[in-house]
């Protein structure tokens, strides 16, 4: 009997010896799933942890090339002359050597000015994670104004302007604008050439309808730092093959709609008629400005990436098929000698879109004679360096309808297309005036045209 209790006290121990191990054993089951369970968490969040991390260094690569293109605008080598990828290490403040950044720059093309910067990104511990951002940006052309001038400038009740305007001076502004008009001073003296009398006015003011669109004072516009380098652009002509040197009276124009524009040389003018001196608008000059005879050079292609330059006065017209600048100078550069440019004709794009834009650059002025039509377009950015763009005033007076500017108008003197009497009635020049902004050419101008040279952002954007 006692064998017996013995025995069951025996295989009692052993049943609890076997549950105590299969409980441990689950136990540590139980114990070894938390614990990876843990570490796989820690490894989620260590990797998601480098994730972000990747992220803001590569982040930190976009921003440094933005700042080299600060410096250098045209620098898309990351300093080294050669093709990329660029490889630089991170370092962080605290903490020292952390990762590292892959760049991949794609320059501008050709009549763009937007820079892609690809930017991959990593941490040194986790370098199987990686994220890359891209980022564009770009310089603004001048284009991005429809109208700006380094003088005082009055738009009548009849004129309109589409898009952004600023002056150095101030602005009268009677007419109608549908953006930003602004001035770079608070008060200026509106004068009798304004239909005032010597009069103190804000930097902006008028009848016109937008008044909560105008702002003043604002930063001044430097003529200094926008004017082209028109001894590069010659070379860039030459080199291109699109350069005309200098003869008795200038040259000819005429845009074709086939992509080609065809150039002939000025063998004689029209007589001489009275306007006013464009020099200083103080008096009345005899000049010539109608072309009576002229010989045909040839017919050209409209060049991609070459400038047209003309070492001589310019005449032109046509139906452009393409984006090209066309510039007018002379040199060594004397103010007695500067180039100018007549538009005696419509000048048109063969559409309204982004594959097509013209850059006038005048070394003096950009004209529109007496002798252009009633009713005249100018689809174009016209930029009178170191002159006026303007209708000048003739005797006899000839008033005629419209024009109408599909581009911008960027003048140093003062600029008008229309005369009036004290009465505000056109007694010269165009009744009708209107100026529509081409936003395609923001950052996509014609070559060799100038830009800011200060870069904006565009977009961001994370790849896959």
């Amino acid at each position: 009997m006692q064998q017996t209790q013995h025995n069951k006290q025996v295989e009692q121990a052993g049943t609890m010896l076997i549950f105590v191990v299969v409980m441990t054993g689950i136990f540590m089951m139980v114990l070894a799933g938390f614990l990876s369970l843990i570490q796989y968490q820690l490894k989620l969040t260590n990797a998601r942890i480098a994730e972000i991390q990747a992220t803001h260094i590569a982040e930190a690569g976009a921003n440094y090339y933005k700042w080299l293109l600060a410096h250098d605008p045209d620098d898309f080598q990351d300093g080294t002359g050669t093709s990329g990828p660029y490889v630089h290490d991170y370092n962080d403040p605290t903490s020292g050597l952390v990762g590292t950044y892959s760049l991949e720059i794609d320059p501008p093309e050709t009549g763009s000015t937007v820079v892609t910067i690809r930017s991959t990104g990593w941490v040194n511990d986790y370098p199987d994670i990686t994220k890359t951002i891209e980022v564009r940006h770009g310089e603004p052309s001048l284009a991005k104004y429809s109208f700006l001038t380094n003088s005082d400038i009055w738009l009548g009740e009849d004129e309109s302007i589409s898009g952004q305007m600023h002056s150095n001076g101030g602005v009268r502004m009677d007419g109608s604008n549908d953006s930003l008009v602004t001035s770079a001073l608070e008060t200026y003296t509106c004068t009798s050439a304004h239909g005032c009398s010597n009069e103190t006015k804000d930097g902006v003011w008028g009848s016109g309808p937008n008044s909560d669109l105008w702002s003043y004072p604002v930063p001044v516009v430097d003529f200094n730092t926008i004017t082209l380098d028109l001894a590069e652009i010659k070379t860039a002509a030459q080199t291109g093959g699109h350069y005309y040197a200098g003869q008795n009276y200038g040259y000819h124009i005429i845009f074709n709609s086939d992509g080609t524009y065809s150039i002939y040389t000025v063998t004689s003018l029209m007589p001489s008629i009275n306007r006013l001196d464009d020099d200083d608008l103080s008096g009345f000059e005899l000049q010539a400005e109608e072309i009576n005879t002229e010989t045909l050079v040839g017919t050209y292609d409209v060049p991609a990436s070459s400038p047209i330059f003309i070492e001589d006065e310019l005449w032109i017209d046509g139906t452009l098929n393409g984006k090209i600048t066309v510039a007018a100078a002379r040199f060594p550069e004397s103010a007695a000698t500067y180039a100018s440019i007549y538009i005696n004709d419509n000048l048109q794009y063969i559409a309204r879109d982004d594959t097509n834009a013209l850059g006038l650059v005048a070394q003096k002025n950009i004209l529109v004679p007496k002798h252009a039509p009633d009713d005249l377009t100018i689809d174009a950015i016209l930029l009178a360096q170191k002159g006026r763009v303007m209708r000048l005033l003739y005797s006899p007076y000839n008033v005629q309808n419209s024009i109408q500017v599909y581009g911008g108008i960027i003048t140093n003197k003062i600029w008008t297309w229309t005369w009036v009497n004290g009465s505000q009635i056109t007694v010269d020049g165009y009744d009708n005036t209107s100026s529509i902004f081409h936003t395609n050419l923001l950052y996509e101008p014609p070559p060799y045209f100038p830009t800011s040279g200060e870069y904006d952002f565009i977009s961001w954007e994370q790849l896959p």
